[in-house]
């Protein structure tokens, strides 16, 4: 009976000393300042800061900012912005998560499926020619995102993740051969498709 009672007061003071473990964890919440390490190279800027809400809950927001007028011949000036909620299996910021993201975007790019010399006719028998082809506008995108946060020291992390949803966009497609409109559309185009839109490696540095 002694024993029982000796068990019993122990794992009593066992599931009371986690339980404060896990207060003292909620109430130090961490704060990390991460960049894209794989857009660094190609002059794009990505950054961000996730803030930790509670022992397995995080809050990312982050900015993506591509200023190029003309990359490799194509536009490519595209700015976004998104918050996400995230959720660690562990504890955050280490190891497995999932999260769900909404992302806001405004642009003047070519479509990765315009980065050609195919030719095609108009309606009006006007010749165009894809590759001189960009669309200005902008996209709402809600998608889900998955990642592995490797712990590299006590202060940096390695966050490795990718975003696939949906992406509703707004847009106006022009030549800049001519600076004509090349879409028959009176005010904004509009398409929706599901599409990986977010991805990359983030550099994580632990500010407090």
């Amino acid at each position: 009976m002694k024993y029982k009672l000796l068990a019993g007061i122990l794992a009593f003071l066992s599931a009371g000393t986690l339980s404060a473990q896990e207060q003292e964890q909620t109430q130090n919440k961490s704060l990390y300042v991460k960049g894209n390490a794989l857009f660094i190279p190609l002059g794009i800027l990505n950054v961000g800061v996730e803030k930790q809400l509670s022992a397995k809950y995080t809050l990312q927001g982050d900015a993506f900012v591509s200023p190029w007028k003309s990359f490799a011949g194509h536009e490519l000036q595209f700015y976004s912005v998104s918050a996400e909620g995230r959720y660690y299996f562990n504890e955050a910021f280490k190891h497995w998560y999932v999260g769900a993201n909404l992302s806001v975007a405004a642009y003047r790019a070519s479509k990765w499926n315009y980065w050609n010399n195919e030719v095609s006719q108009k309606d009006d028998g006007e010749f165009i020619v894809n590759s001189n082809l960009y669309q200005k506008g902008y996209s709402i995108m809600l998608g889900v995102t998955g990642g592995y946060q490797f712990q590299l020291s006590d202060r940096w992390n390695l966050d490795i993740y990718a975003t696939v949803g949906t992406s509703q966009s707004f847009y106006k497609g022009y030549d800049r051969t001519t600076g004509r409109r090349y879409d028959a559309a009176e005010k904004f185009n509009k398409s929706g498709e599901i599409i990986p839109y977010r991805g990359g490696v983030m550099v994580s540095y632990k500010f407090k």
